[in-house]
C-alpha cells in the first residue's frame, strides 16, 4: 500500500512538472500526537507524545486562488512510523495566507491490525518568503484508535 500511495504520487509530479501552474516543494517540523482521545475532546489528560515529520508537496494552481496540494509524509512519533499523504484544497485567503482542507490517508506500519486509516484535516499556511512557509495543521482521527495530531512546521518551494 505504502508503495502504491509513493507511485501516485510521483506519477502526479512527474505529469505536472511542464506545467506552469505547478510548484514542488519539500516539508517538515513536529507534530504532536493525542492519544486516548475521542473526536474532538483532549480531555482532562490526554496522552500526548511529540514526533516529527517530513516530506514533499505538490501545489496545482487551479483558478480564483484555489489550489489542490497532495503531500507525503513521512512521520514518526516514538515507536509508531507511519505515512501520511493528505490531499489538500487549498485557497488563498490573501496574498500570503493560505487555508487548508481535506481528507489524509494514513498508512501505519506497525501501530494497528487495519494499517490504512483516513482523518479529515485543517491547516493555516503562511508565505513568510517567496519560496518559504510555515504552517500549522490538524488531523482528526474518526476512531478511537486513531489519534488526533497537531503539526507545527515549515515548507520549502524547490
Amino acid at each position: 500500500m505504502k508503495y502504491y500511495l509513493l507511485i501516485i504520487f510521483i506519477l502526479i509530479s512527474f505529469f505536472s512538472v511542464g506545467q506552469n501552474q505547478v510548484d514542488i516543494g519539500v516539508r517538515g517540523g513536529l507534530n504532536l500526537t493525542f492519544f486516548k482521545v475521542s473526536e474532538a475532546n483532549f480531555g482532562t489528560n490526554p496522552e500526548t507524545d511529540v514526533g516529527f515529520y517530513g516530506g514533499i508537496f505538490v501545489d496545482f494552481k487551479i483558478d480564483n486562488g484555489f489550489h489542490i496540494q497532495p503531500e507525503l509524509l513521512y512521520k514518526g512519533v516514538n515507536d509508531f512510523k507511519f505515512l501520511n499523504a493528505p490531499i489538500y484544497l487549498k485557497y488563498d485567503i490573501d496574498t500570503n495566507f493560505h487555508l487548508l482542507v481535506g481528507p489524509s490517508l494514513n498508512y501505519f506500519f506497525d501501530f494497528f491490525v487495519n494499517k490504512f486509516k483516513v482523518r479529515a484535516d485543517l491547516g493555516l499556511e503562511y508565505d513568510i518568503a517567496s519560496r518559504l512557509n510555515l504552517h500549522v495543521k490538524y488531523a482528526l482521527g474518526f476512531e478511537e484508535l486513531s489519534p488526533n495530531i497537531l503539526f507545527f512546521g515549515v515548507g520549502y518551494r524547490l
